[in-house]
């Protein structure tokens, strides 16, 4: 079957409708099970909505065959098993869609028509492609999250929505009774392209887009990688509504935001007011021109009937309220040709193929070159070199090679093989069995050595200004460095020969790379590139286990009983501590003069030493200086900063909005301190 089949719209009166229906419903069926249970479509949202219309449009010229099974009559995916499931308070519908200024047209036609003579004022917001998510609350205070599921059920997650910095605990001011809020989970595009860098450097599969990463990190059964993630949110709607005293459903969606923003709780940046379908297509084609300026990735708008009293007037049909509908933009992309495919080699060995594009304007930004992550995803999409293809940016951020324009071959396009050879060393490449990367075995090669110490001297790991990828290719070219170990071997005799080298700037990194020497140990475990270990986990290490030594000597079992590493990254750590190569680059890095923990990062007293040496400390709630700083000085008096309540937790430092941890903490009889009585305690 080709894709024009798969596609196409027969005509609803063909002679053998049920075999059609059933078809779709076997097609809709499996692309909801990709799209709400996997995250991995296998089509776009255009190419689904189209089997979805073929399907309504053969039900009403059918209505015999409509069943309750039918995918029009539910919406699609159920729970996962390894989470709980719950009920929502109400069915968590989706959205009818359109394409066209048409449909909106026909939409506020059939709203008229509905509700002849009344005025009906119309919200337009931005449509967050996320995922949808039910917040339960209680007197202000949180007591639920839970996934759509199949609509009816969900899957509970509450303890990884806590880890989402912007989501209160409790709800602030007045609040009411029972608030069911829904909204959408979303990754930042920012957050989104480091995180697929991440694990294009590990050989791991990419997300596809934002949302399919944020609906994999929901499904994490370990809340610290969710918090690792920094997922955000957005609030627009409601399931249930029980009033208290002096608080009351308001009047319309535009009043009901601002009481959102009221409780604390994210809601979109921006909406518009409409009273008509012209009102509607401006703040349509406005939403349009701005989308990209926003933090999430946004397909589209959504327009709902602002007066909340008309909703239940309206109703709505099994699948979706009829007093809404969402407004899909086309992805925007652009025709080009692929030139080429090369080949990077990454700090791990990880050879990615990166497709070489005929320049080309997308999303606002001229794209020449595009990840293609792997050989898999090359063989999938079909890609050959000389194809015509189309470009986008997946998540406005990362450019991407959507689809290949098949039918305009000519018979000149090859077909690409990953090497069998490094392109930076010549050294045989491996692939283990199982994964998809495919790794030089040479742990010299330069380029390997390259992108590990352009990491070492990155801001998240050692901060060493001035020693960026330009400087590091000099040094590596002229054989100055063969691991990060060299760094600290540079001298002027060394550096001035080089181009754009001179006196100051050579000055300027002697002295940056001699400041590293005395950077705190978490900064170096995080440079040192140790699998699954990332500033978090570095923080984490470095606070438990004090000094490199005792961390190498750890055993998997003394890992994982740290509270916030697993069983996966113990293994990795003690596999990564017994590598024999490691050892001698350790011991360079001692002779270096380098911190592993035996001195404060100032470099005149151990860490452990001070008022709060032996104590551990959780943070909660808002305090008026940022968390982070309020941590290093716990650190810098001795202290350690776990991420979660147990019995070894000493104090609960708690700000205003303090939710669970200061619930668990009152019940295991840990110390809780407020803000005032911390300036105390360090003054």
């Amino acid at each position: 079957m080709t894709t024009d089949d798969l596609f196409s719209r027969p005509d609803a009166s063909t002679p053998f409708p049920e075999e059609r229906l059933q078809e779709l419903h076997r097609q809709i069926s499996h692309h909801d099970r990709l799209y709400y249970e996997q995250a991995k479509p296998e089509i776009t949202d255009r190419e689904y909505d189209s089997l979805y219309r073929e399907l309504v449009d053969l039900e009403r010229a059918h209505p015999e065959l409509l069943s309750s099974d039918s995918p029009t009559q539910k919406v699609g995916g159920r729970p996962q098993g390894s989470f709980a499931q719950v009920q929502h308070l109400l069915p968590m519908q989706s959205l009818d869609n359109t394409y066209s200024g048409e449909e909106i047209g026909n939409f506020v036609e059939r709203l008229q028509r509905l509700l002849p003579g009344e005025k009906i004022p119309m919200t337009i917001e931005p449509k967050v492609d996320g995922v949808a998510i039910a917040l339960l609350y209680e007197k202000g205070r949180l007591i639920r999250a839970a996934t759509r599921g199949d609509g009816t059920l969900g899957d509970e997650v509450t303890r990884n929505i806590r880890t989402i910095r912007e989501i209160p605990s409790r709800l602030h001011g007045h609040a009411p009774a029972l608030l069911e809020v829904r909204g959408e989970i979303y990754l930042p595009k920012e957050t989104f392209a480091l995180i697929n860098a991440e694990r294009d450097e590990q050989g791991l599969p990419v997300f596809a887009n934002p949302r399919n990463a944020a609906a994999g990190t929901l499904k994490q059964l370990d809340p610290n990688i969710v918090a690792e993630r920094k997922l955000a949110a957005v609030f627009y709607g409601y399931g249930g509504f029980e009033p208290s005293e002096g608080v009351s459903l308001p009047e319309t969606m535009e009043q009901f935001f601002d009481c959102l923003k009221a409780w604390g709780l994210p809601v979109n940046p921006r909406h518009w007011l409409a009273s008509d379908a012209a009102g509607v297509m401006a703040a349509i084609r406005e939403i349009g021109k701005i989308r990209r300026n926003f933090t999430f990735e946004t397909d589209g708008a959504v327009i709902k009937v602002d007066r909340i009293g008309q909703h239940s007037l309206l109703g709505s049909t099994s699948k979706a309220p009829r007093w809404a509908i969402a407004y899909k933009y086309e992805p925007e992309q652009a025709r080009t040709r692929l030139l080429d495919i090369t080949v990077q080699v990454g700090r791990s060995g990880v050879l990615t193929p990166v497709a070489e594009l005929d320049p080309v304007l997308v999303a606002g930004s001229t794209v020449s070159r595009a990840t293609l992550h792997n050989e898999e995803e090359i063989i999938r999409k079909d890609l050959r070199i000389g194809d015509w293809v189309m470009v986008e940016k997946a998540g406005d951020v990362i450019p991407a090679v959507a689809t290949v324009l098949v039918a305009e071959r000519d018979g000149t396009e090859r077909v690409f093989r990953m090497p069998e050879f490094c392109p930076a060393c010549a050294a045989p490449v491996i692939r283990s069995e199982g994964e998809v990367a495919v790794r030089c075995t040479n742990p010299g090669c330069a380029a390997q050595i390259r992108r590990r110490i352009e990491y070492f001297a990155s801001r998240q790991a050692m901060d060493i200004a001035g020693l960026g990828e330009a400087v590091v290719a000099q040094l590596s070219d002229a054989s100055l460095v063969r691991d990060i170990a060299d760094l600290y071997e540079l001298n002027k005799e060394k550096l001035l020969p080089l181009e754009r080298m001179g006196e100051k700037s050579v000055n300027n990194l002697l002295e940056a790379i001699a400041a590293s020497r005395e950077q705190p140990l978490w900064r170096l475990l995080a440079g040192l590139g140790i699998p699954h270990v990332g500033v978090t986990a570095a923080r984490t290490l470095a606070s438990s286990f004090g000094t490199i030594d005792r961390l190498a000597a750890a055993t998997i079992e003394e890992l994982c009983a740290v509270e916030e590493i697993g069983e996966i990254m113990a293994v990795a750590i003690c596999g990564w501590f017994h590598d024999s190569q490691i050892g001698k680059l350790l011991e360079k890095l001692r002779d270096s003069g380098l911190n592993f923990g035996e001195r404060d990062p100032k470099g005149s007293a151990p860490t452990v030493c001070g008022p709060f040496n032996g104590t551990t400390w959780v943070l909660t709630g808002t305090l008026t200086i940022p968390r982070e700083k309020a941590a290093e000085i716990i650190r810098s008096l001795g202290g350690k900063v776990s991420g979660s309540v147990s019995a070894k937790t000493t104090y609960l430092l708690a700000g205003e909005e303090a939710g669970s941890k200061l619930e668990k903490a009152e019940k295991l009889g840990v110390k809780v301190v407020n803000e005032e009585e911390f300036r105390k305690l360090i003054s």
